[in-house]
C-alpha cells in the first residue's frame, strides 16, 4: 500500500470493495474521514463517500439498485426519507426521524444513531434531570434530543421553533411545552439543534440564543459538527459554560452507524483516534 502524508496507507479499491456513504445538504469531511480511517485501520475493503443530492427519491433508489451498504442521513433528509426504505428500527420509528440507512440484499431498514450519541453524552456529562433545558429547533436532530431528554428522565423542557406548527406538535408529543422564543425563565441548559451557526449556511455567524439567555445558564449543548467551534459554542466558551459539541455527537453517532454497516466494534481508543483524525 503506497504510504500517505498522514502515515495512513492508500487502499486498493476493486469490484468487491464495499461502498458506504452519506446525504447532506451540505457534505463535509467529518464523517468521510471518520468511517475511512476506521476502514483502513480495521483492514476492512470498505469505502466511504459523502454526497449531496436535489433529489432524494433518486439517491436512496440508488442505494438500493447499487447495493449501496450503508448512507448516512443528514438535515434536511432525516424525515423526508422515511417513506422511502422499506422498514424502521425502533430507534428511528420512535422519533420519526432517520439517520442511518443499512441496505441487507435491497431491503433498506432505517435507524437513528443521533437518539443513542445524545442520551450517551448526556448520562456522560451527569446533567441533573432537574434541570431546566430549552431546545432550539422542531426538525430531525431536535426530535433525538427531546426524545432523549425524556427517556432520561428530564421534564422541565421548552421547544423553542418559530413554526408554531411542528415546534408545539413535537412538544406535545413529549409532553413538554412550546415557545417561539426563550422565556424569561432563563433556562439552565441550552440545546441549538437547527443549522444556525453551521459552516456555508445563511446563518454561520448567529446565535441561536441571546447573550443574556447564554450568561444565565448552565450548559451549552451544541449539534451542529462544523464548524468545531460555532459561534454558539465560542460564546459559550468565553462565558466559562461546560459545553458538549457536535464533534462529540457526530463522533458518537458515526460509531453505532459502523458498527451496524460492517459488524465490527472498534476499540474506544481507535474511536477516540478516528474522531481526532476526522476533525484534524
Amino acid at each position: 500500500m503506497a504510504p500517505l502524508r498522514d502515515g495512513l496507507h492508500a487502499r486498493s479499491l476493486t469490484k468487491d470493495t464495499v461502498l458506504c456513504m452519506s446525504l447532506a445538504a451540505r457534505p463535509s469531511n467529518i464523517g468521510t474521514r471518520f468511517h475511512n480511517y476506521l476502514y483502513t485501520e480495521l483492514a476492512l475493503d470498505f469505502v466511504y463517500k459523502a454526497f449531496t443530492t436535489s433529489d432524494l427519491p433518486g439517491a436512496v433508489a440508488g442505494i438500493r439498485a447499487l447495493g449501496i451498504r450503508g448512507c448516512g442521513i443528514s438535515m434536511p433528509f432525516k424525515e423526508a426519507v422515511i417513506p422511502l426504505v422499506d422498514s424502521l428500527d425502533d430507534s428511528a420509528a420512535a422519533i420519526a426521524s432517520v439517520n442511518t440507512i443499512v441496505n441487507t440484499r435491497g431491503h433498506l431498514r432505517a435507524y437513528n444513531t443521533d437518539y443513542i450519541a445524545i442520551a450517551h453524552l448526556l448520562a456522560e456529562r451527569r446533567i441533573p434531570t432537574g434541570s431546566s433545558v430549552a431546545v432550539r429547533g422542531s426538525g430531525g436532530m431536535a426530535q433525538a434530543v427531546v426524545a432523549a431528554l425524556r427517556d432520561g428522565g428530564f421534564s422541565d423542557v421548552v421547544v423553542v421553533a418559530r413554526n408554531p406548527e411542528a415546534g408545539q406538535a413535537l412538544a406535545e408529543r413529549y409532553g413538554f411545552h412550546w415557545s417561539p422564543t426563550v422565556s424569561d425563565g432563563h433556562p439552565d441548559i441550552l440545546v441549538n439543534a437547527t443549522p444556525i451557526g453551521m459552516a456555508g449556511g445563511a446563518q454561520e455567524n448567529d446565535l441561536p440564543f441571546d447573550d443574556a439567555t447564554l450568561r444565565a445558564a448552565e450548559v451549552a449543548f451544541e449539534v451542529v459538527a462544523l464548524p468545531v467551534e460555532t459561534p454558539f459554542v465560542r460564546r459559550a466558551r468565553e462565558l466559562g459554560l461546560p459545553v458538549i459539541t457536535g464533534a462529540e455527537v457526530i463522533a458518537l453517532q458515526a460509531a453505532e452507524q459502523f458498527t451496524l454497516y460492517t459488524g465490527v466494534r472498534p476499540s474506544e481508543d481507535l474511536l477516540q483516534r478516528a474522531s481526532e483524525y476526522s476533525r484534524a
